[in-house]
């Protein structure tokens, strides 16, 4: 898969370490929940898909942590450093094992296939 990323070449050094440290709390965040569990839930309060995705996981005893970030107006931009950090453009951002699968729907397709129990199987 190629994603359309502006290379380093192409930013000034002067400014790579301000890009490189914007909102990277939240980008870290995540990176440490995702290496201590195994689905990760990334959401945002009045949203319905995230909450939707974590009923889903309920109805099938799935142990997950969920991070939830501001709503519609509040913390968007720290959200967006998670949007250009996975290229996924919506909420929720759902990992498996460290691997982004996508959000609610994607979810329900991965458990409806069987492949998300084989993905969580140990």
């Amino acid at each position: 898969m190629t994603r359309n990323v502006l290379d380093e070449a192409q930013i000034h050094p002067a400014i790579r370490q301000t890009i490189a440290d914007k909102h990277a709390d939240i980008v870290r965040e995540v990176q440490d929940a995702i290496a201590s569990n195994k689905v990760v839930v990334v959401g945002m309060r009045q949203n319905p898909f995230p909450r939707k995705a974590r009923k889903t996981l309920d109805a099938i005893s799935v142990p997950y942590k969920y991070l939830e970030y501001g709503s519609y107006l509040g913390q968007w931009k720290r959200r967006n450093a998670l949007k250009m950090w996975t290229g996924w453009p919506t909420f929720p951002m759902i990992f498996v094992k460290g691997v982004l699968v996508g959000g609610a729907t994607d979810l329900q397709r991965l458990i409806d296939s069987g492949e998300f129990a084989r993905m969580i199987a140990d």
